[in-house]
């Protein structure tokens, strides 16, 4: 039996190179809109899953489970039509709030502080502008995870105390020292202050949703940074990070209760802070990019239709072609179910020959894709086999018509024709 399966699945297929070797402009056109079809698919599946993945991956940067309370309400986007009037005003996060929340708060882990300005970096004779100036405390690096190619991070001592380090993004280090690994050890020069670099962030890459581009930043204590920045001016954050087993959504709802009671606001008073849910936006990704795909299956459903009629019509042709041969193999005792699965498996080697071509097209893509997004764009074994399914699939529905009409001839008549 599995002999017999052998047999007829190696036919099958030396059926349909045959074919494709015996007109190759006649298949190669019918078995384009399958080509199509699958590049189509897999492409917007590809990009679509990579770059929904970087962005993700950008999020959850951010942290995981973790509310930032802010003045600002993130999920209002910008523009010409963001509401600012209705933040602008509101009290911004203060540092000594952090101990009344880690009182209060039941389920928050860490608490982390963080206050920015953009402004210049100087080493020497060079002088590096637009650099994130990030002011953080001790639990910014339990929140964020912040990975170092060399050095270390700043100590709780030196945290405490307020010492004159910094940590410096790899394209800080890069541009002012040639080679990011030359920093270690060296001294910056920040708004007239000189730190010393004890450690280098790994490189972050391209940020699609802005995030803390970390490449383009310094960190320095919080304690330090306030002598330099006046900390009410300096976009002041509180994030924090819930622990296991806590959602989001709880803690949500016991730091509005605590910040409430912190900032006096009677009950009918409406919140004058924000608490952002980084989750939030990790759904809202998801929501929008599902709508890309289906745009993808749309586009390529056509395509694969035109293929699959296509296909049928190679196979229509074949089985006038082969009348004889199939009345042969009749007469000398094939079954219908013999002569039935050999031409819907050549419809379906056909079909797979053009998604092969296709996913070919796709890998091509990616590599252009991947050097022009700086950031991996890649099909993935999913994705593969979802094509080749795909072609099966196609090739089954084209071919079963025709291959009904060739299980069912009779042997005499199909010998004499």
């Amino acid at each position: 039996m599995i002999r017999r399966s052998i047999e007829i699945i190696t036919s099958s297929f030396k059926m349909a190179l045959q074919e494709l070797l015996k007109n190759k402009l006649r298949t190669f056109l019918s078995l384009f809109g399958i080509t199509i079809g699958i590049f189509c698919i897999i492409s917007v599946l590809a990009t679509v899953g990579s770059l929904e993945r970087n962005i993700q991956n950008e999020i959850k940067s951010l942290g995981n489970n973790t509310i930032y309370l802010d003045k600002w309400d993130y999920s209002a986007g910008g523009g010409p039509d963001f509401p600012w009037w209705r933040y602008v005003n509101r009290p911004a996060p203060k540092y000594d709030e952090i101990k009344f929340i880690r009182e209060r708060t039941a389920g928050a882990k860490y608490i982390a502080f963080r206050i920015k300005v953009t402004d210049d970096v100087g080493y020497a004779n060079s002088l590096l502008s637009n650099v994130n100036i990030y002011g953080v405390n001790e639990d910014f690096e339990q929140i964020q995870q912040i990975e170092l190619m060399q050095g270390r991070y700043i100590s709780n001592a030196e945290f405490e105390r307020g010492i004159p380090v910094v940590v410096v993004g790899f394209s800080v280090a890069e541009k002012l020292f040639g080679t990011a690994e030359l920093a270690i050890d060296k001294t910056i020069e920040i708004r007239g202050q000189k730190l010393a670099i004890t450690g280098i962030i790994t490189k972050q890459g391209k940020q699609m949703i802005g995030g803390w581009d970390f490449d383009q930043s310094v960190l320095i204590s919080y304690r330090f940074a306030r002598t330099i920045m006046n900390e009410y001016k300096a976009d002041p954050v509180i994030m924090i990070q819930g622990e296991e087993g806590i959602t989001s959504k709880a803690l949500k709802e016991n730091l509005t209760g605590v910040v409430r009671a912190i900032h006096k606001l009677t009950p009918t008073k409406e919140n004058d802070f924000t608490l952002n849910d980084i989750n939030d936006f990790s759904d809202s990704i998801s929501s929008a990019f599902v709508s890309l795909n289906i745009g993808g299956w749309a586009i390529a459903a056509l395509s694969l239709i035109v293929g699959m009629f296509g296909v049928a019509n190679i196979m229509f042709v074949s089985v006038r072609e082969r009348t004889s041969q199939i009345g042969l193999k009749k007469a000398i005792g094939a079954k219908k179910r013999v002569i039935l699965a050999e031409f819907l498996l050549e419809s379906a080697f056909l079909c797979i020959i053009g998604g092969l071509i296709g996913l070919l097209l796709v890998f091509g893509l990616t590599q252009v894709l991947t050097k022009a997004l700086d950031f991996p764009v890649y099909i993935s074994t999913t994705n593969m086999a979802l094509a080749i399914f795909i072609c099966i699939f196609v090739g089954i529905v084209a071919g079963y018509i025709p291959a009904r009409q060739a299980a069912r001839m009779d042997p005499v008549v199909a010998i004499r024709s």
